[in-house]
């Protein structure tokens, strides 16, 4: 069964979701980016009736600022006391859960990462978010070499592809600007950068953790180039999909590598 709830967190009310089930494990679910927290075309409210379908219960959230709740959305990494709250929330509402595992794609996956520590007992983490907050919405921002390199053997195996570049439908300037990318040197990440940081959350980890890897997808590859460290350190499971929500039946895959964590 699923309820509707609300905790306190700074003084700001946040609304939640709890899918009621008997296991001792919880999942807590993260919505990444402006996200409600039924997630995109409703991914995350059917995961999660899913995950309690199996038997585990979940609870999902509205940070400040976004959805039904109150306060300022301040972003993700400004997340840590909305994630807390949550916490301690799920715990209320559900007193027989022992375990909880947190999830969350995107940004949700990088504030669950550099937020540590927090009383969680494991993470899973999916296709976290490596770009700079400077470099979003800039007309000149190119994909990571990764991605535009995987975009472009796609397409030389696409005869569709082909045949617009016979026809002259390809823009040019913007083939000149990707190729130009992939032959120049690749930039070292800034010390101080969200990327940096996430390879440092990593190897400090504290508790269990496992990387969801959408390989077709952008941010999935620029999380690959960009935080070698976190993947050398920690366990990642890869799906060749462009998907970067996991949607249609992506969402099998994702379903069963969660409850696969949740069962361990």
């Amino acid at each position: 069964m699923r309820h509707q709830l609300s905790f306190i967190c700074e003084g700001a009310r946040l609304a939640a979701t709890l899918d009621e089930a008997p296991g001792a494990t919880g999942l807590l679910i993260v919505s990444g980016g402006n996200e409600i927290r039924c997630g995109a075309h409703r991914g995350m409210a059917m995961l999660a009736a899913r995950v309690a379908t199996a038997g585990h219960p979940v609870f999902r959230f509205d940070r400040r600022g976004i959805g039904d709740s109150e306060g300022t959305n301040c972003g993700f990494e400004s997340s840590a006391p909305d994630i807390a709250a949550a916490i301690a929330a799920f715990r209320a509402a559900a007193p027989h859960v022992q375990r909880v595992v947190a999830f969350g794609n995107c940004d949700a996956a990088s504030a669950l990462l550099l937020h540590q520590p927090l009383p969680l007992d494991a993470l899973i983490l999916a296709n976290p978010w490596t770009y700079e907050a400077e470099a979003m919405g800039a007309e000149d921002a190119l994909p990571p070499p990764a991605a535009i390199r995987a975009r472009y053997l796609a397409r030389l195996a696409d005869p569709q592809s082909l045949l617009r570049l016979l026809r002259g439908d390809i823009d040019f300037a913007k083939l000149r600007r990707g190729l130009a990318a992939l032959r120049g040197p690749k930039p070292a990440p800034a010390p101080d950068g969200l990327a940096a940081r996430l390879n440092e959350a990593a190897r400090r980890l504290a508790i269990p953790a496992t990387i969801l890897l959408a390989t077709g997808d952008r941010t999935a590859q620029a999380f690959a180039a960009d935080c070698p460290d976190a993947l050398k350190r920690l366990p990642v499971e890869r799906l060749a999909s462009p998907s970067h929500s996991f949607a249609g039946a992506d969402g099998d895959w994702l379903t069963a590598r969660i409850l696969e964590v949740l069962g361990r």
